[in-house]
């Protein structure tokens, strides 16, 4: 602990777990004076090199001075960060504000110089980087602004470390040594250098859990059945092509196989690295269990075991701990209470998952919170018959359970590199970091398609054993915003088999145009209604009637597809009497040679009850999504073959063996499911073209930033939260270029008289009190009060029917041009971020919640299709004959409050309500604002794991 004439308390909350370069993890904390023997300990492990760079000289050891100085900080002027694994240093940073002169100084100094030293055997593992991002971050906090270094020219690695970092540099060379300055505000390029970092470490982190070259599986039964013999079988007999340990502290000491693989008592009894270890035994033993995974140097562990955050308080204190040994031994986990893992790559064959049989070999990643609805999803992506049917295979599969440590953000870093991954489906049941979660999501779904089912959407907490942080948002605000990144957000199970195994095998449409044909008149109506419901604009179906045969098809659908005002195809089908499975097999093959002559257009087809067509229909190909014009797609080519996994007989029928490279078309069981899949699929295809050119936020020259933050400060000196009033809020708003139409307060008759006559009349009287504040279906606003008289008349009536002007807080205010009301709302969610709102005010946003929302920063293109995107946005251009509002001054209206709130976070809310658009202008008749320290930002900070 630190001394009595420490200046500052040991600040806990620099305490961080981060993820390496190559995966693994470490702990970033303060030292402190208990830490002098790790801290010689971890010097005499340093190579006379690495010391020799430290201090310009020859520094066998340390010194009883040198141990106090590095260990006595009072965290501010002088500071020192250590990042440890199992306990023990391996890398440490330190930093010592100095003056002009380069002497040590106290605040308001805002310079530090900062010097580095790591463990020779943990260099290259991107220690020094992430020590940098921390101490940077210490350093702001102290109110220091710039760091300085020396560096001999022979030091490299260390220069690296600083070039790289992204800052601001300024560099110099002197007496043999370079002097390099930066500044530690986060620039653009440094927080790119950092999610770059962020990205690497953690996709590493979950290869090396996908990917192991060796695995035990701890707590295997002695006999037959049982969890871990379950799962140590499933791992045999996928093929697991790495070395595999059985694990048990109670097998036999002569024991040494158990099904033919080798038995061991302890994971330290194993001769050689273990990579993964699945922990099957019970929560009680699971400490054990970890202190001899993370002795053994095992890499990452996949957590079967229950009763933890699932099992009420206590077993969420038994998780936090389980995470925490884990992380200081360096490791990562899924789990606990997970279903497994797989990867069916054919360098790797891994099922290291409770599913009895390992999925066919394809391009769909899949991602579920729970257990039960991973295996529905591998069920319903691995049969053949009912439902979806078509054999689509699956690249990796993760069940994270409890999701305490490897979480669904994880897992996006993985795929988003992974070759062997076209499409990611996902099943959450909370988001721990939405902020992140967007951003991952954003820059997966620009190189393919990611696919989203929310559980537990209306519960208003999240599941057990999940920790998240609390958002203010409703689920369908999250939900926009998520559409906004480029999610494909769908609301079950089945939608999101459906959407996934199209993206999967057919390229993405170029628009909306849908052309229908096939050999019945009525499932050709109900899939053109169901194209209208979805938004599509679909051509007048074909009928071919029920005597068509596979070549009518084969025509029908080339002449479809050949067709320039076409954008996809879907082909409905019902049995033809008499033919059976040869039929079905022809029909095939005519639908899949004339899609193959035309790749760029996607082909659907609407079954009834043919099992048989939509088995024919599958096709052992690749399923990675190609593209069509102007999508912006990569095109994908024939992958590996699928390999036809043997099941029970009333589960899959016998395969059907069609051409290696064959398209693929999927095939529905209901013409709704089908058009549902599409419309999310143009819809994707239409961000894709969006998001290519996703616009500019503008300048504009009469923004006031540097007198807006003054005042911003002033009113917050008042306090840490507060809801301007009128005066200051109008102020503020004039600042960035808002405009708010002035009201004037009208306690009495004669005061409302006297505000008229300043504003001049027309003019509105209103009741602002809380119950009446936007009602006008109440009563409380009297309009187009054109002289003294009239004002008079509605003063009496408005205080006879709501009660004294005290209650009602009457104002008058000047009558604006006639003209759509509308609300503009910005509010900064902990969790969310900043975001953007609009809609219609009244009745469409507070009973139908008609609200469109982006996030900020709002760009001009982002302005467009906010106000386009509420379902009353007719009312805004012309409808029914009225006259289009000026859309110009309602977008710009917009980007300036997305401004304010960027520029100044400390605008935690702002409300416009009501915003009268006319068709030239627009008037702001009320406006609120309210100010409080802003929510920490941990997206601009060091990267770190979720805190336990």
């Amino acid at each position: 602990m630190q001394t009595s004439s420490d200046r500052h308390e040991y600040p806990a909350h620099w305490e961080a777990d981060v993820v390496l370069r190559d995966g693994g993890t470490a702990r970033v904390r303060p030292i402190t004076v208990d830490d002098a023997e790790r801290l010689v300990s971890f010097y005499e492990q340093v190579s006379d090199e690495s010391k020799y760079y430290r201090f310009f000289a020859p520094y066998p050891r340390l010194s009883a001075k040198d141990v106090h100085r590095f260990t006595h900080h009072d965290f501010v002027d002088r500071v020192g960060l250590a990042a440890t694994i199992g306990g023990e240093f391996i890398a440490t940073v330190r930093y010592d504000r100095i003056g002009a002169g380069g002497t040590p100084a106290t605040s308001p100094a805002d310079e530090a110089e900062v010097a580095f030293l790591v463990q020779d055997a943990h260099q290259g593992r991107g220690v020094a980087s992430a020590l940098l991002e921390h101490i940077a971050a210490v350093a702001r906090e102290r109110g220091i602004r710039r760091f300085a270094a020396e560096v001999l020219p022979a030091n490299t690695k260390m220069i690296k470390v600083f070039r790289d970092a992204g800052y601001t540099q300024k560099r110099s060379f002197e007496d043999g040594v370079v002097r390099l300055e930066f500044g530690l505000e986060p620039t653009d390029r440094s927080l790119a250098v950092q999610y770059a970092r962020e990205h690497r470490a953690e996709a590493r982190s979950v290869q090396r859990l996908l990917q192991p070259g060796s695995v035990a599986v701890v707590g295997t039964g002695r006999t037959p059945g049982g969890v871990g013999r379950s799962i140590l079988g499933n791992i045999r007999d996928a093929g697991y092509t790495g070395r595999l340990y059985a694990v048990n502290s109670a097998f036999p000491e002569e024991r040494k196989e158990i099904d033919g693989v080798p038995a061991c008592r302890s994971v330290r009894d194993i001769d050689g690295p273990v990579d993964l270890a699945v922990v099957t035994v019970p929560a009680a033993h699971v400490p054990d269990v970890v202190a001899e995974c993370g002795e053994h140097g095992v890499q990452g562990l996949v957590v079967i075991t229950a009763g933890y955050a699932d099992s009420g308080p206590e077993g969420r204190e038994r998780q936090r701990a389980l995470v925490r040994q884990a992380r200081s031994y360096g490791m990562r986990i899924i789990g606990p209470n997970a279903f497994g893992i797989i990867n069916t790559s054919p360098e790797v064959r891994l099922n290291a998952s409770l599913a009895p049989e390992m999925p066919r070999p394809g391009r769909i990643g899949l991602f579920a919170q729970s257990g039960a609805i991973g295996i529905a999803l591998l069920s319903r992506l691995h049969r053949r018959g009912g439902g979806v049917t078509g054999v689509t295979g699956v690249s990796t599969f993760v069940s994270s359970g409890n999701r305490a440590d490897v979480s669904g953000n994880d897992v996006l870093q993985y795929w988003y590199d992974d070759p062997e991954t076209d499409v990611a489906l996902m099943y959450l049941e909370s988001i721990g970091n939405p902020r992140k979660f967007t951003r991952l999501a954003r820059r997966t779904a620009a190189a393919k398609p990611l696919v989203v089912v929310q559980g537990a959407r209306h519960g208003g907490v999240a599941p057990q054993g999940h920790a998240v942080r609390a958002t203010r948002l409703p689920h369908a605000t999250v939900s926009a915003l998520l559409r906004q990144a480029g999610v494909i957000r769908v609301d079950t199970i089945t939608d999101l088999v459906d959407a996934g195994l199209l993206l999967a095998r057919q390229p993405l449409p170029a628009g909306p145009r849908v052309a229908i044909l096939g050999n019945s008149e009525s499932l050709g109506l109900l899939t053109y209604d169901a194209c209208l419901s979805e938004g599509l604009r679909p051509q007048p179906p074909l009928d071919l009637t029920t005597a068509a045969s596979a070549d009518d098809f084969h025509a029908a659908l080339s002449r479809a597809l050949a067709d320039d005002t076409c954008d996809a195809v879907v082909v409905t089908a019902i049995p033809t009497v008499g033919e059976g499975a040869a039929g079905d097999a022809a029909l095939a093959e005519a639908l899949r040679s004339a899609a193959a002559a035309v790749p760029t257009k996607p082909v659907l087809v609407v079954h009834v009850e043919l099992g048989g067509l939509a088995q024919a229909l599958s096709a052992a190909a690749s399923t990675a999504p190609q593209a069509g014009p102007g999508t912006g797609a990569p095109q994908g080519g024939p992958g590996p073959a699928e390999e036809t996994v043997p099941a029970a007989p009333a589960q899959q029928p016998p395969a059907v063996r069609v051409p290696e490279g064959a398209r693929l078309i999927p095939a529905y069981p209901a013409a709704e499911r089908a058009v549902r899949a599409l419309g999310e699929a143009v819809a994707y295809a239409q961000w894709r073209r969006d998001a290519a050119d996703p616009g500019k936020v503008p300048e504009y020259e009469d923004i006031d930033e540097k007198g807006a933050a003054e005042q911003i400060a002033g009113y917050l000196a008042r306090g840490q939260g507060l809801t301007l009033g009128t005066r200051e809020t109008c102020e503020l708003l004039g600042r960035y270029g808002v405009r708010v139409h002035r009201a004037l307060p009208a306690p009495t008759p004669d005061d409302a008289v006297a505000a008229a006559q300043a504003l001049g009349y027309p003019v509105a009287l209103k009741a602002t009190a809380p119950h009446l504040r936007h009602r006008a279906d109440l009563g409380g606003v009297r309009l187009d009060l054109a002289d003294e008289e009239q004002l008079r008349r509605a003063y009496a009536e408005l205080t006879e029917l709501f009660g004294k002007p005290a209650e009602l807080r009457p104002v008058v205010q000047g009558m604006a041009p006639r003209g759509v009301d509308t609300v503009v709302r910005a509010v900064i969610d902990p969790a969310a971020g900043a975001v953007l709102s609009f809609g219609l005010a009244g009745a469409a946003t507070q009973l139908l919640g008609d609200m469109a929302h982006r996030l900020i920063p709002v760009t001009d293109r982002d302005a467009t299709s906010l106000i386009r995107s509420i379902r009353t946005a007719p009312l805004l251009f012309g409808w029914r004959g009225s006259a289009p509002v000026d859309a110009a001054a309602l977008e710009e209206l917009l980007l300036r409050v997305s401004r304010l709130v960027d520029d100044h976070p400390e605008v935690v809310a702002v409300t416009l309500e009501p915003v009268v658009v006319a068709p030239h202008g627009l008037s702001v008749l009320g406006a609120s604002v309210r100010l409080a320290p802003p929510p920490a930002r941990d997206d601009l900070g060091p990267r770190t794991l979720p805190a336990y």
